[in-house]
Order: structure tokens, then C-alpha cells, then sequence
């Protein structure tokens, strides 16, 4: 549960970065919304040293192997920090070129490319944050995570109010408010993680050594997922090319619907980490049953949470949307978003758990196919299809939710096989 809250928090600061950006402009609003489509790719490189890192250390700490989970934490974040400076320099000097890319105007352009270029220079503290988080999680300590996100979910929040609109004798510096206000709460997470796992008493300590054959080991697991996370992240990127397509007000539209979905589906990404660290831990405890169980009990409560927070998106779509925008046009849109998407948070519930515990088990090829061939061939290429014949946005939302719960029942019935459990990390 501290896994999904902490999630939820990550949505509502993130709803309260656009609630304040939306303030500044529909441009502005897109812009951000954009950048979220952005970072998904970069979560792609962050994919490869974080999954094989969870699977690896939850068994590690399921055998009772602290030490050796602590190396490869410090191992990883060697490797984070190598792998941030190529990405803040690809952000920082390609960030109109990504934006121009996706088809945005030259207002959103504008706006984003500064945004992402004051964003891309924290990457190195959202790395390291990621891993931390994620690596505590799989260790079994998703609480002070928990306390660490409301900390610096409040101080992002008070930064935005100070640096966007200029108060207490700051300028108001508008986008560029919310990009430096984010990056400074990942340094407080930073700090305050490093402050947790320099006790002793610590799920985890940093012990500085690189063991060789572990790294491996993350690799051969991270590779997979990574490829998966890219290719998925690319067809996010077509998906969302084909919505600008329709014009800024659709586009702003499905981004703060999205946004206002996230209050559903970020805790299931929580729930999908708690179900990756306890199917982990037990199967380094060498006990099936129980992992499989585990998975089963992770999902329950995540369907129940997300079936019934997409009531809500059902019944009060445009009173939800209002909060982020008065643009009537922009309301509409995202009102038929949450309204249909409200219809498919069951299934995306199965498939966050299920495919985060075929993750934590190290059945990261099994999961690069459904997610692959679901993506590209049931929502790509249909919505690409139907954007052609002249079909409306609408269509295209559908499009989108049938794909949902497709890929939930496909791993629905991978689940239940049990044959994941046998996988070797």
C-alpha cells in the first residue's frame, strides 16, 4: 500500500504541475504534457539497470544476502550516473529538434524546448532517485519512500507557486518555473535518500564494490525490459503524433485526461512494484506458491482501488477537467477521454500487476512480446488507420481502450500458467 500511496503522490504533484502551467497557457499546458511523452524514452535507459536491478536484489534480500544487494546497488548507481551525462547532453541540445519531431506548433515548441532543457540538466538526480526508490522497494521498504515523496511533493508544489507566478520577490519565470521547481525536489529526494541508506539499520547500505558478474546478471535481465519500455515508448510517441495530428486542443485534451488517470493507474504502477518485490523475494526464498500468490493479492487490490476511482472518472469527467483548464474545446476532449478510459481500469489494473510480477520473476522476454506485438499491432496501427479514413478522436480513444483490455486478459491467462515462476535470473 505505502508503494501505491506513493504513487498517488507522484500523480497529484504532477496534477499540480499542469493545474499551474495550465494557468499559464494551452501551449504551455501541451508543452509539459509533451515532455511527459519525453521522459517515458528516457525511462527506457533507466528500464535497463532498474528491473534487472529489482529482480536481482528482492532475491538477494529473499536469500538474506543484505551485502550483496548493497554492492549491486552501488554498482548501479555508478552505472546511472555514467548514463545520465549522455542523456542531459542529448536533452539539452535536441530538445526543440524532439519537440519539432512530434509535430507540435511553434508556441509549444517554444514553451517546451525551454522547459526541457532546464529539466534534462537534473537528469542525473532523477536517475539516481529512480534507482534508490526502486532498489528500497525491492528490498522491502516502500514507507520511506513514501514519506520522502510527500516531502518533496509539498516543496515542488510551494516552488511552482513561488517560481511560475513570482511571489516572495522571485520573477515569475512561467514554464521554466515548474522545469527548475522539479528538479530541485529530486534533489531533496536524492539527499533524503542517501541520508536513509547511510544507517545502518537501512534495508540497504552503499557498499563500494562493483561485482562484475552481477552486473551481467542485471544486464540479462534489464536488456529485455528495456527493449520492451523502447519500443513501447516509441509507439506512445507515434500514438501521441497521430492525437496532434487532430490539432492543439486534442492534444492538450488527452494530456490532461491523462494526467487526471494517472489519480488511477500511477498506484498501480505501486501496486505493480509491491507485486515485483514480494514475487522476487519469495522466489529467492525458493517458495512458488507464495510468490504466485502474492501476485494474485497485488492484483485483487489494485482493481478494486482502480475500478473504483474510474467510476469516478465516469460520472464527473467535465468537473474534474475544469480544475485544469477553462478551454472549452480542451474540456470536451478530455472529458470523452476519462469517460472511456473510466470503462477499461480493471484490465489495466491485471496487466500492471500481473506483467510487474513476471518483471520481478525475470520473465522480461515474455513481457517484451505481449507488450510489443499488443501495442504496434492493436492500437498503432488502428488508430493510424482510422486517422486516414477521417474518423474522429473519439475512435481513436476507443481504439485505445480496447487494446487495454486485450493485453489484460493476455496476461490474465500467462499468469495463471505459472510457467514464469521457473524463470532463472
Amino acid at each position: 500500500m505505502p508503494a501505491a500511496l506513493k504513487h498517488l503522490v507522484d500523480i497529484l504533484q504532477i496534477l499540480i504541475d499542469m493545474l499551474m502551467v495550465g494557468m499559464v497557457s494551452v501551449s504551455a499546458l501541451a508543452a509539459v504534457g509533451m515532455s511527459m511523452q519525453f521522459m517515458m524514452v528516457i525511462n527506457v535507459l533507466m528500464t535497463l539497470y532498474v528491473v534487472g536491478g529489482n529482480a536481482l536484489i528482492s532475491r538477494f534480500i529473499g536469500q538474506g544476502r543484505k551485502r550483496r544487494a548493497s554492492a549491486l546497488l552501488y554498482g548501479l548507481g555508478v552505472f546511472a550516473i555514467i548514463l545520465s551525462i549522455f542523456v542531459t547532453f542529448g536533452g539539452y541540445f535536441g530538445s526543440e529538434y524532439i519537440y519539432a519531431l512530434m509535430g507540435a506548433s511553434d508556441d509549444v515548441i517554444a514553451q517546451g524546448s525551454m522547459y526541457f532543457k532546464i529539466l534534462s540538466l537534473g537528469i542525473v538526480v532523477i536517475f539516481i532517485d529512480n534507482l534508490l526508490y526502486n532498489a528500497l522497494s525491492a528490498a522491502g521498504d516502500t514507507k520511506s519512500s513514501l514519506y520522502i515523496k510527500l516531502a518533496s511533493a509539498a516543496i515542488n508544489a510551494f516552488l511552482n507557486y513561488v517560481l511560475i507566478f513570482g511571489h516572495y520577490g522571485f520573477e515569475a519565470y512561467g514554464i521554466e518555473g515548474a522545469a527548475y521547481a522539479t528538479v530541485i525536489a529530486y534533489c531533496f529526494n536524492v539527499v533524503a535518500y542517501y541520508m536513509l541508506i547511510k544507517k545502518s539499520k537501512s534495508k540497504l547500505n552503499i557498499i563500494p564494490i562493483i561485482r562484475k558478474k552481477d552486473i551481467i546478471r542485471v544486464w540479462n535481465v534489464g536488456w529485455s525490459a528495456a527493449l520492451d519500455r523502447g519500443i513501447s515508448s516509441l509507439s506512445f510517441l507515434v500514438f501521441v503524433s497521430i492525437i496532434t495530428a487532430y490539432g492543439t486542443a486534442e492534444l492538450a485534451g488527452y494530456q490532461v485526461g491523462l494526467r487526471i488517470e494517472g489519480i488511477a493507474f500511477m498506484p498501480g504502477f505501486g501496486f505493480a512494484i509491491a507485486a515485483m518485490a514480494l514475487v522476487g523475494q519469495n522466489l529467492g526464498a525458493n517458495n512458488k506458491d507464495r510468490a504466485y500468490n502474492m501476485g494474485i493479492i497485488s492484483g485483487r487490490i489494485a482493481y478494486i482501488f482502480m475500478g473504483s476511482v474510474g467510476v469516478i472518472l465516469i460520472v464527473i469527467p467535465e468537473i474534474l477537467v475544469s480544475f485544469f483548464t477553462q478551454d472549452t474545446a480542451t474540456i470536451e476532449v478530455a472529458s470523452y477521454y476519462l469517460i472511456l478510459v473510466g470503462l477499461a481500469q480493471i484490465p489495466l489494473a491485471i496487466m500492471f500487476v500481473y506483467s510487474g510480477a513476471l518483471r520481478g520473476a525475470g520473465a522480461t522476454k515474455t513481457t517484451l512480446l505481449v507488450n510489443v506485438l499488443s501495442l504496434w499491432f492493436l492500437r498503432v496501427v488502428p488508430s493510424y488507420i482510422a486517422y486516414k479514413m477521417g474518423y474522429g478522436i473519439i475512435v481513436i480513444f476507443v481504439i485505445m481502450n480496447v487494446e487495454t483490455l486485450l493485453k489484460g486478459l493476455i496476461y490474465w491467462y500467462i499468469y495463471q500458467k505459472r510457467e514464469w515462476l521457473n524463470t532463472k535470473v
